[in-house]
């Protein structure tokens, strides 16, 4: 409860620091976390920080492009059930060509960085599933590629038991296999690791039901904030565990 208080306030303490107030962004989020935690299993030698990363790189990169304006998207409370945002342009981090690139590129200089070249597939892989699992939430939205307009999107951010359902299964299903497949050093660890859990979830439900952002740049720095805050949780968590070894 304490871990959970204390994330609490620095998210609310960097918003302010920021002049910005604390919102939510409607979209794919603990799924994306959950891919990163069974990831793990197939990339042992990978950090789970470094999992949520490439889970979530072109999130990342997306507010930087927000604010330059070379991406865009409109704040309409109620354009979705469940979502504010409608998503006017973004083919250079939400189309699938690009998802492709920056998954070559990122997994490219994971493998030449760490020389681990299976850990360097996985990283790319993890990038490139974003477009998936955004094409079950968005609505026609996410283009093949910067160059066409044919654009995909399931829309189950218009059914919010269904889509916070299926999100919440994707992500317990990565924590069992994480938590199955490692162990923690110290008790404390064990504690940490559940809190960040929780942790998580509860924030994937008031992500859900919380007020739209107030600004676009409001939306950006707020979400590489949070972003920046559970990626060092995730490093930390991991650094505190152990793959199980089998005999």
């Amino acid at each position: 409860m304490l871990f959970l208080i204390f994330v609490k306030w620095r998210i609310e303490y960097l918003c302010g620091f920021l002049q910005i107030k604390p919102i939510t962004f409607h979209a794919m989020f603990i799924g994306h976390f959950g891919l990163a935690f069974a990831a793990k299993k197939a990339a042992p030698n990978v950090s789970l920080g470094t999992l949520f990363i490439a889970t979530q790189f072109v999130d990342i990169l997306w507010p930087f492009l927000l604010v330059l304006t070379i991406e865009k998207v409109a704040i309409v409370p109620g354009y979705t059930q469940s979502n504010a945002l409608e998503f006017l342009y973004f083919p250079y981090t939400h189309s699938l060509l690009a998802g492709v690139l920056w998954g070559v590129a990122v997994g490219a200089i994971y493998g030449l960085v760490k020389r681990d070249q299976p850990g360097a597939m996985v990283v790319g892989l993890c990038v490139l599933s974003h477009w998936f699992l955004d094409l079950l939430v968005h609505t026609v939205d996410l283009p093949l590629s910067p160059f066409t307009e044919v654009k995909f999107g399931l829309g189950l951010w218009n059914q919010v038991a269904l889509s916070l359902t299926i999100e919440t299964i994707l992500y317990l299903a990565g924590v069992y296999l994480y938590a199955t497949f490692t162990k923690a050093k110290t008790s404390g660890a064990t504690w940490g690791f559940w809190s960040f859990v929780v942790f998580l979830l509860i924030f994937n439900v008031a992500n859900t039901f919380g007020p739209p952002p107030t600004s676009i740049t409001a939306l950006a720095l707020s979400l590489l904030v949070l972003m920046g805050i559970i990626v060092s949780l995730a490093y930390w968590v991991d650094k505190k565990r152990v793959v199980i070894q089998k005999n």
